[in-house]
């Protein structure tokens, strides 16, 4: 019998306590593949908590796939996941630090998780929720269909179809909730087994997440027209990911030629795939958003995957995969028995808003909020540095921005500096994975959560603390 030591007056729920419990044995090969877990009631007694918080654990568990469910004989782990207990398999590549906002707290923050919550259309989304709940009442009780509301996957379609030049079908849209998951369930799709390469220096909770699936990784460098094709041809991998509109962190776009390298390449062999991320394509400065990769596509090698975390609100964790006809299928033949992981009720209020032009409404005014932003950075670094060596790169789109300072200091001698005086700015170089090496003194300044007043105060200090 499972025994935990829950802890019930905890902030975590008890069930996302019993969900990562288990979750552990399971990766650590503590509960081999093929383990049967105790019933809910059985556990539930042992643990001494409701049958439904036992359910909800184990209902999670199985939407990632970590178990299954067989019809009167329980929940088992599933075979794949099966740790080899005597021959332990070293990681492919180094355990790499998070890069968070730090748990200090400073007056001025140039992190780059975060979006504006004065320009979410509180009233609007206020109005559109009592309209959902008047008309959708009933609805709203159902279980939704596994790969989300019909009515989100259309405005969806007809979204990627106006502003990323996609044509798909609503069938092809799987609604989720957020990239995180969206990533596990992608891994899950194509492959735990595969060789995945991932772009170097890129989004280190990326790294985190494959990681945690147990999957074989290659960070592959990039050049000035994007992630290098030579390098992908040469590797192992059979899966890319990438973000071809707007690389995080250096801000690159992926040329066109570039884009059909790798599209060949995709093509050359039988199942390759590649995994775009379109995660700030609303908000380019200088011209028109750059076309979606996926525009391209002609074989149904790409996996497009885009949230409303930056255009929206992070904490409506809603996000969407667009899947070729052939990984469509397989996740109906593997998933059509989960509901989606979106409540209805938040599908159904985006909807509406995209349905009414609420969603492009806010997307224009937001953009002009944060050009703003980006101009007041720019000024008021070119202002206050003037005497100070610097350039400022990869300014044309997105929420952030490259500063590279050239008067001696080195990365970790600004960052202590900036934070002497009340001022986070994060390196560049803990995106990077060896042996490709980061560029000197180079910081990554984002600037959506900081008013225009805010960013001039904090040039200001900036100057004070780099001045020697």
């Amino acid at each position: 019998m499972l025994t935990y030591h829950l802890k019930p007056h905890d902030q975590q729920p008890l069930y996302e306590q019993l969900y990562h419990a288990v979750r552990a044995d399971i990766m650590s090969g503590a509960l081999p593949g093929g383990t049967r877990l105790p019933s809910k009631r059985k556990l539930a007694a042992n643990l001494r908590v409701s049958q439904i918080t036992v359910e909800t654990a184990y209902g999670q568990l199985a939407a990632e796939g970590y178990i299954a469910s067989a019809p009167r004989r329980g929940y088992f782990v599933q075979e794949q996941l099966a740790v080899p207990v005597s021959e332990p398999q070293e990681p492919s590549t180094p355990p790499l630090p998070p890069i968070s906002a730090s748990k200090e707290t400073y007056p001025y923050d140039f992190r780059t998780d975060f979006v504006d919550n004065g320009c979410f259309p509180f009233s609007t989304w206020a109005r559109l929720s009592r309209s959902v709940l008047s008309e959708y009442s009933s609805a709203l009780l159902r279980a939704t269909d596994p790969c989300g509301a019909a009515e989100l996957r259309e405005e969806i379609v007809r979204y990627l179809h106006d502003f990323r030049g996609i044509n798909v079908s609503p069938d092809n849209i799987l609604i989720g909730a957020g990239s995180e998951y969206l990533m596990h369930l992608v891994i899950q799709l194509l492959g735990r087994d595969r060789v995945y390469a991932l772009e170097n220096p890129g989004y280190r909770k990326l790294y985190q997440i494959f990681a945690a699936n147990g999957v074989t990784v290659r960070p592959t460098p990039l050049d000035k027209h994007g992630l290098r094709a030579d390098a992908l041809t040469a590797s192992d991998a059979s899966v890319v990911y990438l973000t071809p509109s707007h690389h995080f962190p250096l801000g690159t776009v992926m040329t066109a030629a570039r884009r059909l390298e790798i599209l060949r390449w995709a093509s050359e062999a039988p199942d390759r795939y590649i995994i775009e991320d379109d995660y700030d394509s609303e908000f380019r400065y200088a011209s028109r958003p750059i076309p979606a990769l996926g525009e391209l596509d002609r074989t149904g090698r790409v996996v497009y995957v885009n949230t409303f975390a930056k255009s929206l609100a992070p904490g409506l964790r809603i996000g969407y995969l667009v899947l070729p006809n052939a990984l469509m299928a397989r996740y109906r033949e593997r998933f059509s028995r989960y509901s989606s992981t979106v409540p209805s009720f938040d599908q159904y209020t985006l909807a509406a808003f995209m349905h009414t032009g609420g969603f492009e409404r806010h997307i224009s005014r937001s953009r002009k909020v944060y050009q703003a932003r980006r101009d007041a950075l720019m000024a008021a670094l070119d202002r206050e540095l003037a005497d100070l060596p610097h350039e400022v790169s990869r300014s044309e789109a997105g929420l952030h921005l490259l500063l590279h300072m050239r008067n001696g200091m080195l990365e970790h001698e600004l960052i202590e500096r900036a934070k002497a005086v009340g001022v986070r700015v994060y390196p560049l170089s803990a995106y990077y994975t060896p042996p490709v090496k980061p560029p000197r003194a180079t910081l990554v300044l984002g600037y959506a959560g900081l008013t225009e007043q805010q960013i001039g105060e904090a040039a200001k200090l900036l100057k004070q603390a780099w001045t020697k």
